[in-house]
């Protein structure tokens, strides 16, 4: 994978081949909500993946199709093998979800304005790990965010501090990662219904 004076890839090499990247991080992004989708099967997962950062040329190389999937592993994990490494952990944030607090804490540490910026997926990557988060006080939007999320209510001993904080974490969390509530059958509804007016109500 060829990079840039920053070591920034900007194309993928395979077999004397050249492909260019689609390397904004809303691209990435994209791809990154693509490996979560559990709609999709493996093959249809990573031909999305090649498309959207290879563009048709890449959808066409067919005999490059498990070389070109390694490249784009390679990059959307910027270079680091265990960037993405599985943990049992919850997220603390989700790119999609928290782009508000993301847009908001580039321009105010960086003076970036995201929405009207074209940044390589890397260099986005970078800045996200340089967010201020410091405990004296200077921390960007989002890691407060993610710090509550993560904070261990075991720890504060006031209850009303920790009642308070308990339900800043509900307003702040994940909407993702939330158990999804089960609907009642249409049986369990009717069994319902016949009770209450079994109780005259």
């Amino acid at each position: 994978m060829k990079t840039t004076l920053f070591n920034y890839p900007e194309y993928a090499e395979i077999d004397g081949e050249k492909y260019h990247i689609n390397t904004d991080f809303r691209v990435a992004i994209k791809c990154n909500e693509l490996t979560m989708d559990k709609e999709l099967d493996d093959m249809e997962r990573g031909l999305a993946i090649i498309y959207l950062l290879f563009g048709e040329k890449g959808l066409k190389a067919v005999q490059h199709y498990d070389k070109l999937a390694e490249k784009a592993v390679y990059f959307l994990r910027c270079g680091i093998d265990d960037t993405f490494e599985e943990n049992n952990e919850k997220p603390d944030m989700d790119f999609v979800e928290d782009m508000p607090y993301i847009e908001a804490s580039f321009q105010s540490d960086f003076g970036i304005n995201l929405e009207n910026t074209k940044m390589h997926w890397w260099k986005f990557y970078n800045l996200m790990n340089g967010l201020s988060n410091s405990e004296m006080g200077n921390c960007c939007v989002l890691n407060r965010i993610r710090n509550l999320r993560n904070l261990d209510l075991r720890e504060i001993k006031d209850a009303k501090t920790r009642k308070d904080l308990q339900e800043a974490k509900k307003r702040v969390a994940l909407k993702k990662y939330q158990p999804k509530k089960k609907e009642a059958t249409e049986e369990q509804l009717k069994s319902a219904n016949e009770f209450i007016k079994a109780l005259g109500l």
